[in-house]
């Protein structure tokens, strides 16, 4: 595979996406990082933004299998991950796959499942595979989860634990279209939902070639040490209680290389790291009571430790 071939598969992607998720060509695009990445993505924003369809979408684009599951109060691990059955028949054990068996998941409103059923998922996101009853069972690939969540609306759930939010590569929101948009919308949904029409025009399998293509994608040694001057500040401000963990300076260092790929660069720039930093950092950010009750937020943060980060670059430069 060669970047061109990534562009070219990206470019598709995205277009034919976008024939359903109008006026979002940035959300999708980081929909396109996180494949690229292997990794899996966190949509917090409130119902009927368009989360199940972006998912939806690109399933179907690149010919991959989709699932969706409503995560409740009574939602079990075994729900997810699947069960052994008894077969008096035969008198052995036969496994039934969960809906994680599958390409592309969707987690919808992951915090209102138990803490219990939250965890069965992270082995799934981490290492591409699941136990049940004593035994390991590989995952297909390639595998994705994007779990979504109401920021809004907190009675009845359970807050994802930092390991939890830590398996997550991105955190966004897609946010309400704008006003032209969503006329587009308006008229688009006349008569039938456009997803009914979206067809094939990737294949899904490309995926792990392409990630070779973004591995060698280079990164100065400056721009490491910006990344990791930027994850470190975290650690050390005197509003986080607890800093962004190695997982997040490979996910921004992963992202940055996925996202210069994609615009067509071999090589990254300081604008791709303060791009992703928010999306990559801020979820895994846990800010000290004290912070949290004087309105500061994770993305507050970010912002200041980037400001400061950046005049040391270019002070080095």
């Amino acid at each position: 595979m060669t970047e061109s071939t990534l562009i070219n598969f990206a470019t598709h992607l995205i277009n034919n996406v976008e024939t359903v998720i109008v006026g979002k060509h940035a959300q999708v695009e980081l929909l396109m990082v996180a494949l690229l990445c292997q990794g899996h993505l966190l949509i917090e924003d409130v119902p009927g933004t368009g989360k199940t369809m972006l998912a939806r979408a690109a399933a179907a684009s690149m010919g991959l299998d989709f699932k969706r599951l409503q995560c409740t109060p009574d939602l079990l691990p075994n729900d997810i991950t699947g069960v052994e059955i008894f077969n008096q028949r035969t008198a052995t054990f036969s496994f039934q796959p969960g809906p994680v068996f599958v390409n592309v998941l969707l987690a919808d409103e992951i915090n209102r499942a138990t803490p219990r059923t939250q965890a069965a998922l992270l082995e799934a996101m981490q290492e591409g595979q699941v136990t049940v009853g004593g035994v390991t069972r590989v995952l297909p690939t390639p595998f994705l989860v994007l779990a979504t969540q109401n920021p809004i609306e907190y009675e009845g759930t359970f807050p994802l634990p930092e390991a939890q939010l830590d398996r997550f590569l991105m955190r966004l929101t897609l946010g309400y279209p704008e006003t032209e948009d969503e006329i587009a919308i308006l008229r688009a949904l006349r008569k039938e939902h456009p997803i009914l029409n979206v067809r094939q025009v990737v294949n899904g399998g490309d995926l792990l070639s392409l990630r070779e293509v973004v591995a060698e994608v280079h990164v100065d040694e400056t721009l490491e040490r910006y990344i990791l001057a930027i994850v470190q500040a975290t650690r050390q401000h005197s509003d986080v209680a607890l800093g962004a963990s190695p997982r997040g300076s490979l996910a921004l260092y992963k992202t940055a290389q996925a996202l210069a790929a994609l615009r067509g660069r071999d090589f990254i720039i300081p604008e791709d790291v303060k791009r992703l930093a928010p999306l990559t950092l801020a979820h895994r950010l846990i800010l000290k009571p004290e912070s949290q009750l004087r309105g500061r937020t994770a993305t507050q943060i970010l912002a200041e430790i980037l400001e400061q980060a950046e005049l040391q670059l270019e002070v080095k430069k």
